[in-house]
């Protein structure tokens, strides 16, 4: 009988821990539907993504902060992936599209050497349409900061699978490349 209860509390200890270790929390919500301009002031919209696995982070083009450093990590995210031959789709979208035009976007990107086979800078929307837009798709706020001439929007690359739903969020500012790669091939198996 003690053994019985021994094991017994053994597998609960075990389950326990194992559970405490592991995110009970899922990404699987659906981007929402969107047709913008690129920096080649060429239209780009969700449909064109269906089917692609995509990484979006959100960025401005005068940002002091975050951003220099996340579209850095962006273009080595985008170096590791096309030097293990995996295709994937990059998305930035401008959280300031008032300043943000597509030559602006072009122009800012080309500093990170940026190749725009698959890396789409967007814009061509109202600040409120990209508010919106970001709660209902990456489930994350932005603001424009009273203080400053700044935008505040989080570091995340959120990571999108072929049906468009965002699978997994990773930090922007500094990336688990490894991890992210081999998460873009699982989803391409």
């Amino acid at each position: 009988m003690k053994r019985v209860m021994l094991a017994g509390m053994l597998s609960i200890i075990i389950i326990i821990t194992t559970a405490c270790g592991q995110s009970f929390y899922r990404y699987n919500y659906p981007v929402q539907p969107f047709d913008y301009t690129n920096q080649d002031d060429q239209r780009v919209s969700l449909s064109d993504l269906e089917g692609k696995v995509w990484i979006a982070d959100l960025v401005f083009t005068y940002c002091e902060t975050i951003c220099p450093t996340m579209s850095a990590n962006m273009a080595e995210l985008q170096k590791r992936l096309k030097s293990e031959g995996v295709e994937v789709e990059l998305i930035s979208f401008s959280v300031d599209p008032e300043r943000d035009d597509p030559a602006a976007l072009k122009q800012y990107l080309e500093k990170f050497d940026a190749d725009f086979s698959n890396w789409n800078a967007l814009t061509g929307y109202e600040f409120h349409e990209i508010k919106s837009f970001v709660l209902r798709s990456f489930k994350t706020t932005i603001g424009k900061d009273t203080a400053s001439d700044q935008v505040i929007h989080d570091a995340n690359f959120n990571l999108v699978d072929q049906s468009g739903h965002v699978v997994a969020k990773y930090d922007g500012m500094n990336p688990p490349y490894t991890k992210i790669i081999k998460k873009v091939k699982d989803l391409q198996k």
